[in-house]
């Protein structure tokens, strides 16, 4: 008989053993893994959880109580990570069972809405699973950086300045769809790496942005050759943006290239030239300035609760009565027909028979997708993954899931 619960203390070294054996690519020793699994467990969002089969441990995952910004609203999110099954039981469906147990846990507590990092996202679309924004990565030179700002107001951030960081991030995070909130271990782990550096700038005693990096051996693989990585550039206006790359652009001395991690679509319009280091050549002549990879995928595992959760968002500013049949064959009971009955915007749900103008029949990640503002309607509509019963409110449905502040996530786990 299985049985998913949270782990006790003397079943995590079964823990560490099926983590280290699933991720073997995170080049971590045990002891490593042994002391940041004591950081995790003191977290209080997050837990750690076990399949058991006849008391056999058989899997395991991490469960998080992320809060996390959507369309003005803050969402408690049910976020999972760490999903791995033991070597001899693979094929079991053991991390079937597991996002089952994940997803009815977070639905019993009134959580409308889930995310993930995928290992393979097309094995989590099959679960419901829809895609979430992508990620850009550029690469180039330092001097490719506009000659703007001043790297006067930034200096290296330590211990001390954790809350002035915690504030920039939360004031920032208040207007952006899909950032969710500093958990103690997060903030722990930002300021007590070895690695990771954070270069923040301050107005005043007030820090208005910043920039996290890592650094890495370069092409040449040699001791003067390095490139510096960022995972995470946040500011609240673009003064604070130039002068954040004023730093970064003084460090050509050390550094030959810098990797951006960015949603940022249009970034290569700031550089001096728009092309990354590579050289690569696509007909007719477009030349690379940018990788892109999808990654976060998010999923509803409530529907009414979700919108209910949202009162005070303006969907488009649109009216209309737009019937929805929703499919979930991985968790039947959150699959239905709702009829949105949306007036100026504000979405009221009534059930599924109520009068409407058009019904829309898609699958649950897809419509995750779209409600998260991460996907736009047309996109959807013009590659078949939906069905629209009247094209003539085409424009209409667009307008009421569209987005310019598509979702934006910060946060790995």
């Amino acid at each position: 008989m299985r049985e998913t619960r949270p782990l006790t203390n003397h079943e995590l070294e079964d823990y560490i053993t099926i983590q280290l054996n699933a991720y073997p690519g995170v080049r971590m020793t045990r002891e490593q893994l042994r002391e940041r699994t004591a950081r995790t467990q003191a977290d209080p969002i997050i837990s750690l959880v076990g399949l058991f089969d006849e008391g056999q441990l058989l899997g395991v995952m991490r469960l998080f109580d992320f809060t996390m910004q959507l369309h003005g609203a803050s969402l408690l999110v049910g976020g999972v990570g760490g999903v791995a099954v033991a070597l001899d039981h693979k094929k079991e469906k053991v991390a079937y069972d597991m996002v089952q147990f994940f997803l009815r846990h977070y639905r019993e507590q009134g959580v409308s809405l889930t995310a993930l990092y995928p290992f393979r996202a097309d094995f989590y679309k099959q679960m419901g699973f829809g895609y979430g924004r992508k990620l850009n990565q550029y690469r180039f030179h330092p001097h490719q950086l506009p000659k703007r700002g001043s790297k006067a107001n930034v200096s290296l951030l330590s211990g001390r300045d954790r809350y002035a960081f915690n504030a920039c991030y939360q004031r920032v995070m208040a207007r952006t769809n899909g950032m969710m909130e500093n958990s103690p271990s997060h903030l722990d782990a930002i300021f007590s790496s070895d690695t990771l550096h954070t270069a923040g700038c301050w107005a005043g005693d007030e820090l208005r942005g910043y920039v996290q990096f890592h650094f890495e051996p370069g092409q040449h693989r040699n001791l003067l050759s390095n490139q510096l990585v960022v995972r995470a550039l946040v500011y609240e206006e673009t003064a604070v943006l130039h002068d954040l790359l004023a730093f970064l652009r003084s460090q050509a001395d050390q550094i030959e290239s810098i990797v951006l991690n960015t949603h940022d679509d249009d970034f290569h319009l700031l550089l001096t030239d728009p092309r990354n280091t590579g050289d690569l050549i696509f007909p007719t002549v477009y030349q690379e300035s940018n990788i892109q990879g999808t990654g976060i995928m998010y999923r509803l595992i409530d529907v009414p609760r979700f919108f209910a959760l949202l009162p005070d968002h303006s969907f488009g500013g649109q009216t209309c009565r737009l019937k929805v049949k929703m499919a979930d064959s991985f968790l039947p009971e959150n699959g239905g027909e709702w009829v949105l009955d949306v007036v100026d915007g504000r979405v009221q749900l009534l059930p599924g028979g109520a009068p409407h103008d058009a019904t829309l029949a898609l699958d649950v990640a897809e419509f995750s997708s779209l409600v998260t503002g991460a996907v736009e309607f047309k996109s959807m509509l013009g590659y078949g993954l939906v069905e629209l019963s009247d094209t003539g409110y085409t424009e209409t449905i667009h307008r009421l899931f569209y987005t310019d502040n598509k979702p934006i996530c910060l946060t790995g786990f």
